[in-house]
């Protein structure tokens, strides 16, 4: 009887370790690419800054570049008054996996901080404004 206890044993100590060195399956997320990433980034901005009214958004307007030549889609942030004016905000990404940047004179000010947060929430497919 022992030597049955001991096989059992081992048998459940060996299924153990089999389980535990198992990778998990990946899983699926958003797809990576710029263009969706900044597909997902101009969505989300303008729900979230522009569509709800946010007082900190409400000088701007949205200028969205997604279909660059220069395989970097874009959004861009400039006064609402004058549209043909430099950008306070550019959002780009490139590549697959994306590389985000964001740069301009906003990211020295004071919603710098809510851009990022924003910004990588949803380029990671969260949809949730802040």
């Amino acid at each position: 009887m022992r030597p049955r206890l001991a096989n059992a044993a081992l048998l459940t100590a060996l299924a153990a370790m089999v389980t535990a060195c198992q990778t998990p399956a990946p899983t699926t997320g958003p797809n990576r690419a710029a263009l969706p990433t900044m597909e997902r980034v101009a969505l989300g901005a303008n729900a979230c800054w522009f569509k709800s009214g946010d007082p900190a958004f409400a000088a701007y307007k949205l200028a969205p570049e997604l279909n660059s030549f220069s395989g970097r889609p874009r959004i861009l942030l400039v006064h609402k008054g004058s549209p043909e004016s430099r950008p306070l905000l550019v959002v780009q990404a490139e590549g697959s996996p994306s590389r985000l940047q964001a740069f301009g004179p906003m990211m020295q000010g004071p919603v710098a901080g809510r851009i990022t947060t924003d910004v990588n929430r949803w380029s990671a497919g969260n949809k949730a404004c802040s």
